[in-house]
């Protein structure tokens, strides 16, 4: 089955170029994921097709219109769509949330801009919000690009090695132990020589210790009081 993404957005040219190369083009031909990019203002009425507007109550910059937002959302949809709004006040996205959304048939990606959205959207429209983190940027695009990548790349057919999915960081809690390749000795740093040992078990004991001790180096906040992942 196909999976569908939908981004609505009023600037489609930042978020064309993400989606039609490498593994997301691929996965495109392939037909393991269909994506659209729908521009808002094919919604919004009137001869200049305004898409945003000035706040209520003063303030800077332009606010998107929640009936612009609403019409697009209705059109694009089908009844199994769940729809998302990329915003900085969301709850931060993780590796879980990628696996939680990769079951789903449709989603739909609305990307505000400018100073913002109208509140309305997000309080009667959406499924739910979500950021990338504690930061703001220009726009949705991007963030919806990052999520789009980190969903499709779970799908079945998506990547070459299925096993890349199941393997990386966060999958299991942890982050992923180093990886290493030819040359097998650089500028006098050598590859730790029991990945050529072909020693499985030793090998896997390895990559859970590194993957361990990495985490508690980079980011002790996935370790739990008793040494085990979150």
């Amino acid at each position: 089955m196909t999976m569908q993404f939908d981004v609505l957005t009023l600037h489609p040219a930042m978020c064309e170029s993400p989606l039609e190369t490498s593994i997301l083009g691929r996965a495109q031909r392939e037909g393991h994921i269909g994506v659209r990019i729908h521009d808002l203002r094919q919604w919004a009425d009137g001869k200049h097709k305004q898409a945003d507007d000035t706040p209520f109550g003063g303030g800077a910059g332009m606010v998107m219109r929640v009936d612009v937002v609403d019409r697009a959302i209705q059109a694009v949809s089908t009844e199994r769509a769940r729809v998302l709004l990329m915003d900085p006040t969301g709850r931060p996205f993780k590796q879980e949330d990628a696996q939680r959304l990769s079951e789903e048939q449709q989603l739909v990606f609305v990307c505000g801009h400018y100073e913002g959205i109208d509140a309305r959207v997000r309080e009667h429209l959406v499924d739910e919000v979500i950021s990338l983190g504690d930061f703001v940027l220009t726009g949705g695009e991007l963030p919806a690009m990052v999520i789009i990548d980190a969903i499709a790349r779970l799908l079945p057919g998506v990547l070459g090695n299925e096993a890349s999915a199941r393997h990386e960081s966060f999958s299991g809690g942890l982050l992923e132990a180093p990886q290493y390749t030819r040359p097998r000795v650089y500028r006098d740093w050598a590859v730790p020589e029991v990945l050529l040992s072909g020693h499985h078990a030793r090998i896997a004991a390895w990559r859970a210790d590194q993957a361990r001790a990495l985490t508690q180096e980079e980011r002790p906040d996935l370790i739990g009081p008793d040494d085990e992942p979150k």
